[in-house]
């Protein structure tokens, strides 16, 4: 696989409400090219709302998100997309009545004419189980094989970023060891990844940096061996998630 230069994501202080609620509080990420970042936290800490954040769905009410030296901030989602930052939301949302030829093919329509076929050529080589189920409805296919078409639509678009939210969710632990090389695979060739998890072990075991987000705050950053070695650390966040729960209002 060829090496390729991808711009780093920075997350500068950034800040999110979700209706007068203010979820994230001055977040601050680097997700440097060429890696695997994790992104760890218990229910409820803001992860999926970063998530929103990153792909132009929620718009910040501070802070900024650059890809390089490019200005993201505030840009609606086909911006985002177009300058090359691909989201993998959770919860494998694919159109279910359509094949995965379709699914695929959906997913690089807005490609101009020439990146289309060789995008999907692309993700059909990092997951070559799709090729005996091209003609299969999205619906009928299993979740491991809807997990693989969703990052498949995402990585067809060869993105200089990419966001990935709870890819082990639901699924069996042969599946997640089958897609978890694909992430470290496509982080080699050059593109800066985001792995977004509640299950620390799985992401741990790529990762290269690692942050811990808790009650919308970064409460950890540093290397993943780091979080490895003192697991304390990563109890510690949970911990305060849990307290808060218990504590009355």
């Amino acid at each position: 696989m060829t090496v390729t230069t991808a711009p780093a994501l920075h997350v500068e202080e950034l800040r999110v409400a979700r209706g007068t609620r203010t979820v994230l509080h001055d977040v601050r990420l680097d997700i440097p090219a060429g890696e695997v970042t994790a992104l760890l936290g218990p229910n409820g800490a803001g992860k999926s709302t970063l998530v929103l954040a990153l792909g132009g769905v929620l718009r910040p009410t501070g802070g900024r998100l650059l890809l390089g030296e490019r200005e993201l901030t505030g840009r609606r989602p086909e911006k985002v997309r177009a300058a090359g930052v691909a989201v993998v939301p959770e919860g494998r949302r694919l159109l279910p009545s359509l094949t995965v030829r379709d699914n695929l093919h959906a997913a690089v329509y807005s490609l101009g004419r020439e990146a289309r076929r060789p995008g999907v050529e692309y993700a059909l080589e990092l997951f070559p189980e799709l090729r005996q189920r091209w003609h299969t409805p999205a619906r009928a296919l299993s979740g491991g094989q809807q997990q693989m078409v969703v990052l498949a639509q995402a990585l067809a678009s060869r993105p200089s970023v990419l966001v990935v939210d709870e890819l082990s969710l639901g699924l069996a632990p042969v599946v997640v060891k089958r897609l978890m090389p694909v992430l470290a695979d496509v982080a080699a060739a050059g593109t800066a990844v985001l792995l977004i998890e509640q299950f620390a072990h799985v992401a741990l075991a790529l990762a290269t940096t690692a942050h811990i987000l808790e009650g919308g705050r970064i409460r950890f950053s540093g290397t993943a061996q780091e979080l490895k070695d003192n697991p304390e650390k990563l109890s510690a966040a949970y911990l305060l998630r849990t307290n808060a729960e218990d504590t009355p209002s």
